[in-house]
């Protein structure tokens, strides 16, 4: 598949839900190198995505699998700072605050 479709298939996957998307450069059978295309996605969106990779790629099949998942809840709050109004997220485990980062997107503005 030509390279060029892998930035449209991850606008497109990211716009319909999916949680990341990713590729890792690979070997197939015989030797042949590829790129993997990975999608992290809640399991009642599996279907759609499995319809999309086959509609929208070159490949005749879609291998997946399952995945548990731990992750700490998280707030969102803002801060002034010199530069104006940042979003921190604060991550809570067992709930305490553990660590906090501030948002990328105000940072970049």
């Amino acid at each position: 598949m030509s390279g060029e479709i892998y930035s449209y298939i991850y606008d497109k996957l990211l716009s319909e839900g999916a949680l990341d998307v990713y590729t890792q450069s690979i070997f197939m059978k015989k030797n042949r190198p590829a790129t993997k295309l990975s999608i992290l996605c809640a399991k009642k969106d599996r279907e759609k995505f499995v319809e999309m990779i086959l509609k929208e790629t070159s490949t005749f099949g879609v291998r997946y699998i399952e995945y548990n998942r731990s992750a700490m809840n998280r707030k969102f709050t803002e801060i002034n700072t010199e530069y104006g109004l940042i979003s921190i997220k604060l991550g809570y485990y067992k709930n305490k605050l553990i660590k906090y980062s501030p948002e990328y997107e105000d940072c970049k503005k």
